[in-house]
């Protein structure tokens, strides 16, 4: 720049409320001279200006020294000393600095390692949650259902000789009927299963019901259901809000999904568990079957999106798991399987739950 200009300008000085009409004349240095009409003159270091971007006089220049100046100019303002004052944010400081699109690319890639952190920590984080945490989360769950757990001795008996045939290596895992009528099963934190009445009702046989149970159990030993409850709240969070109710609420928990991976790992658990107690996995076949027939016709390609493997490719697992010509015993008796059933209805105690 050489030379001296002139750029028309009114301000006020900080002190006074008197409106100033002049010229701000910069000659290249650090330092603006406004010279009101008048001929009374005031310097400006150019470093100490800042750009006002709300309030009074939405884009003037403030200093930073006093607040209560303000400068504005009426005309144009020529490129060099353009450049030398200060800038208001489009978009933000930084997001400016870096300009737009490397902006935005820099925020996608760090959405992308935010999510799948999210998604790939809890893999190895939920296993090494202490199980002491797990199970206080899995009795609160329990605590909210109130007087809703379905109890008889009969029942009892007979649950309990169920979870002894599925799982005799853990016996801290606890199985329990839920007075819900809703077809459902679900394995909760701290060693948790419990199975809806819903689901008891349209079981055909204890078989069927066994493959179910250990299914759930299969969620249980291998941790699943703490990396869901991890992976839910690192979603919720990422999307910016937390559902409160994820870790009190047992429907919470049947509302999330596992990977299919940990569904079909589930799901093999309970086929080894279902052979070395010598049940039938015919009856768990059969239940996919009955899901397969729900859901209706769904393509293929359905699989690959959803969270649960298709219920056709389930069935065909356990009719592959059956050993032709094998003697197999049933998971219960008639009368103790009958006894699960009836289990909500003759608790004299029970209360029902309700959505509404």
């Amino acid at each position: 720049m050489h030379g001296t200009c002139e750029v028309p300008a009114f301000w006020y000085d900080g002190i006074s409320a008197r409106r100033y009409e002049g010229v701000a004349v910069w000659s290249g240095g650090d330092t603006l001279r406004l010279r009101a009409d008048d001929g009374e003159t005031m310097d400006v270091a150019l470093g100490d200006l800042i750009f006002v971007e709300r309030g009074v006089m939405d884009g003037s220049y403030s200093r930073k020294a006093d607040d209560g100046f303000r400068l504005s100019f009426t005309g144009p303002v020529p490129e060099d000393l353009a450049h030398r004052l200060p800038r208001g944010q489009n978009f933000g400081k930084w997001i400016d600095g870096l300009g737009l699109p490397k902006a935005a690319a820099l925020f996608a890639v760090i959405s992308a390692a935010l999510v799948a952190i999210v998604l790939t920590a809890p893999t190895w984080l939920g296993p090494r949650v202490p199980t002491s945490w797990e199970r206080k989360m899995g009795d609160a769950m329990i605590g909210d259902l109130g007087n809703r757990l379905c109890h008889t001795p009969k029942a009892d008996a007979a649950l309990a000789k169920l979870v002894d045939h599925l799982d005799p290596d853990r016996p801290v895992t606890r199985v329990g009927i839920a007075n819900v009528d809703m077809i459902n099963a679900v394995a909760l934190p701290g060693g948790q299963v419990l199975i809806f009445n819903g689901l008891l009702q349209e079981a055909d046989s204890a078989d069927e019901l066994a493959g179910v149970v250990g299914h759930e159990i299969g969620h249980v030993r291998e941790r699943h259901v703490m990396q869901a409850l991890l992976r839910q709240f690192g979603l919720s969070v990422l999307l910016g809000g937390i559902n409160s109710d994820l870790g009190s609420s047992i429907f919470g928990i049947a509302s999330m999904s596992y990977s299919r991976d940990a569904e079909r790992e589930a799901d093999a658990f309970s086929r080894k568990q279902l052979a070395a107690a010598d049940i039938s996995p015919v009856g768990t076949a059969e239940f996919f079957e009955y899901l397969k027939e729900e859901s209706g016709d769904s393509p293929e390609w359905v699989g690959w999106v959803a969270s649960h493997p298709m219920p056709a490719e389930r069935e065909q697992a356990f009719r592959d798991a059956v050993i032709e010509g094998k003697n197999y015993k049933p998971a219960l008796t008639d009368e103790e399987f009958s006894a699960l059933q009836s289990a909500c209805k003759e608790d004299p105690d029970v209360e029902e739950f309700s959505f509404f």
